[in-house]
């Protein structure tokens, strides 16, 4: 449902020159969307970045126009606005640097699922690619009904990886490149659909806008920065999945890459990921959750006393106590539950490495001693 905040919401991703991180200043320091628009200039001027050319650009009427015009396109056709201080957004980007402020999405997805996994690869994926999709998915799904499977719509593995996610019933999210008054390529225009109502279509871009090359690497750092893992399944030697698993590294997500013969110029890419210890060397499910540390069983667990941990901050200690339920967590995942960004959660767990409190395994997974 939109309200009159959603207009100036929109407002704020048109205004000419005012980019992610000018969005998110102007936010941080003004508190409203609709309060940028109206604050006096002299206000705007002490922002930081915020220059007086920019203030003339939130000052022009064709930016709430146009605004107006995509409001007017959101509410005809039922799409959700996603906006980054909101709940339905997708809480995993808000530990993104770059992340859109707006995201505009249809469907029924759950964008904040326990379990999120991102999978991307060649868009000419042979069949060696397409049945581990196919069965890696499957065996996933078996395990986490309710696991959210996110790619971006493309031929290859990524329509592999939406297809299969349907076939067993589990949620899955395509990432456009463009707005949502058309889909691209226009043959996935059935599977799309269906997707609507197990999953949905998620985009940054407003309508009208055209799926153009830079949108793609644009896509990508969603498609990576929504997810806990980022998969990749067969690549070049260059590709845009290559791309999409460089931006996950830079977020702290876990990246796995399927090997392939060394003379498959399709595997290629892959295999200079693990080579270049950018990605972990994908077997099967098994060692997938092993190195995600999602196999772990809370049951068994007897609790741990806070106290015989001395000196811990406010903030060590909402670490412990998430801890403290799971055999073990993923720092993504733990970050999640604490609503700590991920770059500042590594100094708490280094502290309490040092106090040993909790200890380190592979694949950014702790767990307490």
């Amino acid at each position: 449902m939109t309200t009159h905040k959603t207009l100036y919401q929109i407002a704020l991703t048109c205004i000419p020159g005012v980019g992610v991180a000018h969005a998110r200043n102007l936010m941080k320091a003004v508190g409203d969307a609709e309060a940028i628009f109206n604050e006096k200039a002299g206000s705007l001027e002490k922002i930081q970045g915020i220059s007086r050319r920019l203030i003339h650009e939130i000052r022009r009427a064709e930016v709430l126009q146009k605004a107006e015009k995509e409001l007017e396109f959101v509410e005809k056709n039922h799409i959700e606005t996603l906006f980054f201080t909101q709940e339905n957004y997708p809480s995993r980007l808000n530990d993104c640097i770059d992340a859109p402020v707006l995201l505009y999405a249809k469907g029924n997805a759950h964008f904040n699922a326990k379990k999120v996994v991102s999978i991307v690869g060649t868009r000419n994926a042979t069949k060696y690619g397409q049945e581990f999709c196919q069965k890696f998915i499957q065996e996933l799904s078996g395990l986490f009904p309710d696991i959210l499977i996110v790619s971006g719509l493309a031929y290859g593995i990524d329509i592999c990886a939406h297809r299969a996610s349907l076939q067993n019933n589990v949620s899955t999210v395509g990432v456009m490149a463009h707005g949502l008054d058309r889909i691209y390529p226009s043959v996935h225009r059935a599977t799309a659909k269906e997707m609507l109502g197990k999953g949905a279509l998620i985009t940054e871009f407003p309508s009208d806008t055209t799926p153009d090359k830079f949108n793609f690497v644009k896509r990508n750092r969603v498609v990576a920065g929504m997810a806990d893992a980022v998969v990749v399944i067969e690549s070049d030697e260059k590709g845009g999945s290559l791309i999409t698993a460089d931006i996950a590294n830079s977020y702290y997500r876990e990246v796995f890459a399927l090997p392939g013969r060394a003379t498959d110029p399709k595997s290629s890419g892959c295999n200079n990921l693990i080579a270049g210890n950018k990605a972990v060397l994908l077997q099967n499910v098994a060692g997938f959750l092993n190195q995600m540390g999602w196999n772990a069983t809370a049951k068994s667990l007897p609790p741990k006393q806070k106290e015989l941990f001395l000196n811990l901050t406010e903030t060590e200690e909402k670490v412990f106590d998430a801890l403290n339920q799971v055999e073990s967590m993923h720092v993504n995942m733990l970050g999640i539950e604490l609503n700590i960004p991920v770059s500042e959660l590594f100094f708490t767990l280094l502290e309490l490495e040092m106090k040993n409190v909790v200890k380190a395994l592979p694949g950014g997974v702790y767990k307490l001693l």
